[in-house]
């Protein structure tokens, strides 16, 4: 699977390192040269990592900022590339920052710290991913069982349909099988949101072990039939 990435930067020299690094890794870049452009783009698309080049493009440090309050990507993996004279590695790391670059950007920091990265963008993206499918999913709620069907699922919590409209609040109980499994799943979950043609949202809460590796499996599965599978590259930690 080939994760996607933004860079906000006007350092040719600095592109010229950070892209054919991203690109062995299976990491597109999608390169930007203006604050305001970048910002558009991160409130309307969903990249893996976002790398900000954010003391020598005029409006970086505030992208960084408002990165965590986008729609899209408050939970992508941020790459702040300082150039050692504004901005400390303290600042950026209170606004939840993941990894800091500092200047000159060397081909061999720029792949110490994307493999060491790696493995967090591929955990995000096995979070975000959401699997369509159609499978009996048994709803109690408030002591009331639903006959409901599943049109998709992640790792947080399940899509559903049910002939009635749901309780708009509440616990609820879910009982189902995965296609393939033999198991019975059966998870806590909340009612995030429901409409009145009964569809509704429910987010997984305290998930059992045996239960969350299960799914987790499963999900992998689909994932790698659909989408093919993620990287396999691991790497030493994070360079300053």
């Amino acid at each position: 699977m080939t994760l996607e990435s933004l860079l906000l930067s006007q350092d040719v020299d600095m592109v010229r390192v950070l892209c054919p690094t991203l690109e062995k890794l299976s990491i597109q870049v999608e390169v930007c040269q203006e604050a305001k452009k970048a910002s558009q783009i991160l409130n309307t698309e969903k990249f893996d990592a976002v790398i900000v080049d954010c003391d020598d493009v005029k409006g970086g440090f505030e992208v960084l900022q408002g990165l965590r309050e986008t729609p899209s990507n408050r939970s992508s993996i941020a790459f702040a590339v300082l150039n050692g004279r504004k901005t400390t590695t303290q600042q950026v790391f209170g606004m939840g920052i993941n990894f800091v670059l500092q200047k000159p950007v060397t081909g061999l920091n720029a792949s110490r710290c994307f493999h060491a990265a790696l493995n967090f963008m591929e955990r995000e993206r096995r979070r975000y991913y959401r699997q369509p499918v159609e499978m009996p999913v048994m709803v109690i709620l408030r002591d009331q069982p639903y006959k409901a069907k599943s049109t998709n699922i992640s790792e947080g919590g399940m899509a559903i349909v049910v002939g009635n409209a749901l309780p708009k609040n509440g616990d609820a109980r879910l009982q189902f099988s995965l296609p393939g499994s033999k198991a019975a799943l059966e998870m806590e979950a909340h009612m995030a949101w429901c409409d009145a043609r009964g569809n509704a949202g429910l987010r997984f809460v305290n998930l059992s072990q045996s239960s969350r590796e299960l799914l987790e499996h499963w999900l992998n599965e689909q994932m790698e039939k659909t989408v093919g599978p993620l990287n396999k590259l691991a790497g030493p930690e994070s360079v300053q």
